[in-house]
């Protein structure tokens, strides 16, 4: 993860799930997290192409220019992204994993930003992940950020986290296994093999590729 509001957050949910695959919505304490509470958002789980903002944080709708309350997460994104933005939160919201997307942002005057996206699983109301956690913290924050809205966004980059794995940017140096952990690759090439299926994605056994 590259950005600091991406690991608090984390770092975070992965503490209060203790044990539990995800924790339960009301364990979540904005005044925990108050440092990054604007570049958090929450997602109601609807149906697999509905995921309706609950709340989002005073950062994350200055990317947008508007409140984000009330719309769909999806909508964010271009036509072609939002199959994939689709299949990565159903593995959140079915399969428990976690998400960190990289994101490219341009405006209709073609100024471009950078920003990293988190997704984790919530519960609400049983057993089932049907709240997201998430937030969109923005890599070197343009001037122009909040007078410009982003209307336009796509996938640089995107990778799972599944929750019974420490991920590489919390481990003790000396707790880096010797063979890399799997990870999910996207690349506009041919993808490397071997592969399996996890869920609704392809995992690739790690490396450089």
């Amino acid at each position: 993860m590259k950005h600091g509001a991406s690991r608090e957050l984390f770092e975070y949910w992965n503490r209060v799930r203790g044990r539990e695959r995800a924790p339960h919505r009301g364990a979540i304490e904005p005044s925990d997290i108050r440092r990054i509470l604007a570049d958090t958002f929450i997602l109601e789980v609807v149906d697999r192409s509905n995921y309706l903002v609950r709340l989002a944080g005073t950062r994350v709708c200055s990317i947008y220019c508007r409140e984000l309350k009330g719309t769909n997460f999806f909508d964010l994104w271009r036509a072609d992204d939002r199959v994939a933005m689709s299949t990565l939160a159903a593995a959140v919201s079915e399969d428990g994993a976690a998400a960190v997307v990289t994101v490219e942002a341009r405006t209709d005057r073609q100024q471009d930003m950078a920003a990293e996206l988190l997704l984790l699983p919530l519960r609400h109301s049983g057993d089932a992940f049907d709240r997201v956690l998430g937030s969109l913290a923005v890599i070197d924050r343009p001037y122009w950020l909040g007078t410009e809205p982003v209307t336009a966004q796509t996938i640089a980059s995107l990778r799972l986290i599944w929750p019974d794995e420490t991920p590489p940017f919390m481990r003790r140096r000396t707790d880096i296994p010797s063979t890399p952990p799997l990870r999910l690759v996207q690349s506009a090439g041919a993808l490397p093999a071997p592969s399996r299926r996890r869920g609704h994605l392809v995992v690739f056994d790690g490396g450089k590729h």
